[in-house]
């Protein structure tokens, strides 16, 4: 874990840029959402992120997100909010509803029937993402944007759970040029979507975006960024077993 002071120094940094991209598109700072990505970082360094000002927090795997929690209760007294960013299986379901502000990954109507089932349970509806593979690459989860009004259409009639909007993982590049094309293709396909006017969904939230290239995504009209090497620095993937 990188020192306290840096965590809030690149806090800092981050700001400044999501500040920088949002007034280079005319822009509210008001309209990007800033979320940590604490995967892997143990809860200190959520705590310090915390005491520099960040408040929504997101993780990849359902076993660390509740860990962390529950871990956090104890050295930092404020309201936090999480949410799950990473691939989602239904096993694991029962586990994170309840726990979460949103979903970000629901990538098939079986998982959101799963959702909605642990929803009625505990008597509550979950906001839910549908995670789209816009790039088309064969190693990423998601829906292709062929069949996503599909399958918003089946979700929307479930009652206790709400789409609200969509997630992309962008390809991994050196030129966050590269990736403007997905942004906009995601945004433009929010946008058709909308204009479906299908009762029970909303496409308010864009999320995508992440250390490499959040700023190119904002200018193509994300509402949430996904930062975790910028704020917290590079992650050391031996520590994967302390999460279980």
């Amino acid at each position: 874990m990188i020192s306290a002071e840096q965590i809030g120094d690149n806090l800092k940094d981050i700001e400044e840029r999501i500040t920088a991209a949002c007034n280079r598109c005319g822009r509210s700072r008001r309209d990007v959402t800033l979320i940590a990505v604490s995967k892997l970082n143990p809860a200190d360094a959520v705590a310090a992120a915390a005491a520099a000002g960040q408040y929504v927090f997101g993780e990849n795997r359902v076993q660390e997100l509740v860990s962390k929690q529950e871990e956090i209760v104890g050295i930092c007294e404020k309201k936090l909010e999480w949410h799950l960013i990473g691939h989602l299986q239904t096993n694991k379901v029962k586990d994170v509803v309840g726990k979460v502000e949103l979903i970000h990954s629901v990538d098939s109507f079986r998982l959101a029937q799963a959702i909605d089932k642990e929803s009625l349970k505990k008597g509550m509806i979950t906001d839910i993402l549908l995670e789209i593979n816009i790039s088309s690459e064969e190693t990423k989860f998601g829906l292709t944007p062929e069949n996503t009004e599909e399958t918003v259409r089946l979700i929307s009639g479930l009652t206790n759970v709400r789409i609200k909007g969509l997630m992309t993982v962008a390809p991994y590049t050196e030129n966050p040029e590269s990736n403007r094309i997905y942004f906009k293709k995601l945004k433009d396909l929010s946008v058709d979507i909308s204009s479906k006017n299908i009762d029970n969904i909303s496409m308010g939230i864009l999320s995508m975006g992440m250390t490499g290239d959040f700023e190119v995504a904002i200018e193509e009209g994300a509402t949430h960024v996904r930062v975790g090497t910028g704020i917290f620095g590079a992650r050391d993937y031996t520590k994967r077993f302390i999460y279980g």
